[in-house]
């Protein structure tokens, strides 16, 4: 089979495989396998060790072991549910192999009488014999090398055996052993010096289980490679397209400082000059603005906008919440008042009179900064001439969605996306990929680091007390806990409980809020929190992101153990975002992990967004830091960005030499096609207008 043939058998579907009818292709699919590609990724999830060939002198009770015996007698009872028997001896000893739910003449057809077989199962003893009870395997001697070996085991449905699952993986493995190299010389020898289809080889026949044997850095250096030439040919497309640079000088940026009342820092000073030399050039801007909580972003974004209506286009800015989104649009207000900027606010509950109106003046040009929720970006919106989209607190957008929003606007309109998701770095390669990458790190220097202190539950009155203190002091509190009702299964504080017992120490004083609640419910009980009409807010984590209180300065996180890193460290972000002191209680429970005290311990010494983001991606593993497993964000197969720092970084380099020339990209399609991200690359071709 040549190299193509090779590459297109890679991708084609399952049902060509010899053994592959309508019930196993089912099965297959419902472990997500569809390609033959498919098969090889499914690694085995542990070894069986059958190659210890004994005697029947050397058996050992419990252990799997496989014998090569003769078949002597069988002892089919009449006697319904009793278990069919074959006796089988070598020159060493006697032991019976039982049959439970098994026909006869099956075991006639597999242990023929006098024939010598191999046998391997679990050992057990019983009536003082030694027997194996339903066998894995029963051969004839001519095929003990499928036996005698290292068996790989792997994750199947019910149905799907192992015999059928090794027979496919075989077919397959015999298939591609003349598969070409891809990559040249320098790369092979740092990544291990080991071709891919031997790699896969290994993986699926001998006992490898390690992140870092060179058999497994080889794939998930292919892996990483792939995704990062993915990431490389939107951004590509992306820098391809032309538009009219923005024309502006510093008038403007001088009057908005003037209304500030504090001093940007050096992070946010150098991140506009960023932002303005993307606005400047004549290419389109696909920038990502990333700050630690409470660093300053949407400052930066707004000097970044009244530079793009100062070159006479217009801006949009969309907000994840209605509370959020009304809470820049005040800012703005604040922050242009001396300036002739007209800003608008829009949301689904706005009235429809008030946006048809919106509508009609964006369209002649009337309002020059629109801002609000997802409603902004609705098809009966046209702007006359919109050069600039902001879009907050979307770090779990991915690729697909980063397209579509690339040609929001048309061609003159730049991207400015802001996240306060701190990421590490190997993770910023690998899912900002596309995207040109600011961020801020330094806090304002009027911004107080939050005081970060831990208590046991059950000092519960203790923990009242100070929460009265601070209540009587002018502060709000946040009180959080890992669950909206009590459960059954999980021994963690419940959103609810904890509402009715704060609401008798402190009357008609206590808001509830989670993410089952009806959005109108949700934005009510924040506005109250937001005017003070109450002082404590139930919360569960549905607090996290981006909404801003300025008199709260408590949080309260129940069983804070079961939190990670980064989520404790947004829980946190929420107070102290004024000028008084901000203060993270974590409580929990008894007997501690050793990895719950580190969090803890991690959390108390450092304020570092970033270095959180680090340390949290080391202990709980890069899937778990900030839901990004639950938005798709994990999407690695074999690669990890905590074990594979190393590869990342060589890919990266790497691109940077596959990028000067078009044949480059062409060598390594396959392996694209081969990490299920062809579709994605198909369709930026098939989109012209990013």
């Amino acid at each position: 089979m040549n190299q193509l043939k090779i590459q297109d058998y890679l991708t084609r579907n399952i049902s060509i495989l010899k053994g592959v009818g309508t019930k196993i292709k089912k099965l297959l699919k419902k472990k997500k396998i569809e390609k033959i590609s498919d098969l090889l990724w499914n690694f085995p999830q542990g070894y069986t060790d059958r190659s210890n060939l004994q005697t029947l002198d050397k058996l050992e009770i419990g252990k799997i072991t496989t014998i090569r015996v003769k078949v002597i007698k069988y002892n089919f009872p009449r006697i319904r549910n009793l278990p069919n028997k074959v006796i089988c001896e070598d020159e060493k000893g006697k032991i019976d192999i039982v049959f439970f739910n098994s026909r006869e003449g099956y075991i006639r057809k597999i242990l023929p009488i006098n024939n010598d077989v191999i046998i391997s199962g679990k050992i057990n003893y019983f009536k003082n014999k030694y027997q194996i009870t339903n066998p894995a395997y029963v051969v004839p001697v001519e095929k003990e090398k499928i036996v005698n070996r290292v068996i790989p085991k792997y994750s199947l449905t019910e149905g799907l055996t192992e015999k059928i699952y090794l027979k496919l993986i075989e077919q397959v493995l015999n298939k591609i052993t003349n598969l070409n190299e891809w990559h040249n010389n320098e790369t092979l020898m740092k990544i291990g010096n080991v071709s891919w289809n031997q790699s896969i080889e290994q993986l699926h026949k001998k006992k490898i289980s390690d992140f870092n044997s060179k058999y497994y850095r080889r794939l998930a250096y292919d892996e990483i490679l792939s995704n990062l030439l993915v990431l490389s040919q939107v951004r590509r497309r992306i820098k391809k397209q032309k538009k009219i640079s923005k024309k502006f000088n510093h008038d403007q940026y001088i009057k908005i400082i003037k209304n500030l009342d504090f001093l940007l820092t050096s992070d946010q000073k150098k991140v506009i000059d960023e932002i303005n030399h993307d606005l400047k050039s004549q290419y389109k801007m696909f920038r990502i603005l990333q700050g630690d909580v409470g660093s300053g972003k949407t400052i930066v974004s707004f000097i970044s906008a009244a530079n793009v209506i100062k070159s006479d286009y217009q801006v949009v800015m969309m907000a994840p919440t209605e509370i959020l989104a009304k809470q820049h649009y005040d800012l703005a207000k604040k922050i242009f008042k001396s300036t002739d900027i007209i800003i608008e606010f829009l949301t689904g509950k706005t009235k429809s009179k008030e946006k048809k109106d919106i509508y009609k003046r964006l369209l002649n040009g009337k309002i020059n900064f629109l801002i609000g929720t997802h409603a902004v970006f609705q098809k009966n919106i046209i702007f006359k001439k919109l050069g600039l989209a902001i879009i907050d607190e979307q770090h779990k957008f991915g690729v697909r969605q980063r397209i579509e929003l690339a040609k929001k606007g048309g061609k003159d309109c730049d991207i400015l996306l802001m996240s306060a998701t701190p990421i590490p770095r190997t993770l910023i390669m690998s899912v900002y990929g596309d995207m040109d990458v600011s961020r801020i790190i330094e806090k304002p220097l009027d911004r107080k680091d939050i005081i970060t202190l831990s208590k046991p539950e059950e000092k519960i009155e203790e923990i009242i007390s100070f929460a009265k203190k601070k209540i009587l002091d002018g502060n709000q509190v946040f009180w959080v806990c890992p669950l909206i009702e009590v459960s059954e299964n999980l021994d963690y504080s419940s959103a609810e409980k904890k509402y009715d017992f704060l609401s008798k120490k402190f009357p008609n004083k206590v808001g509830l809020i989670h993410g089952s609640l009806e959005k109108n419910e949700k934005d009510k009980v924040l506005d109250s929190f937001l005017k003070r009409k109450i002082d404590i807010l139930v919360s569960t984590t549905v607090i996290e992101v981006g909404i801003d209180f300025p008199n709260a300065n408590l949080v309260i996180i129940e069983n804070s153990n079961k939190f990670g890193l980064s989520q404790l460290h947004q829980l946190r972000g929420r107070v102290g975002r004024g000028l008084e002191q901000g203060v993270c209680l974590l409580l929990f429970k008894k007997n501690l992990s050793e990895n719950a005290k580190k969090r803890i311990k991690i959390l108390k010494s450092s304020n570092d967004g970033f270095f959180i983001a680090e340390e949290d991606m080391k202990l709980r593993g890069f899937g778990d830091v900030l839901g990004f497993q639950q938005s798709g964000i994990k999407n690695f197969k074999v690669a990890d960005p905590i074990h594979h720092q190393d590869l990342f970084e060589i890919a990266n380099r790497n691109i940077k030499d596959i990028e000067k020339d078009e044949k480059n990209f062409k060598r390594y399609e396959f392996l694209i096609k081969l990490f299920d991200k062809a579709d994605i690359v198909n369709e930026i071709k098939l989109k012209k207008t990013i």
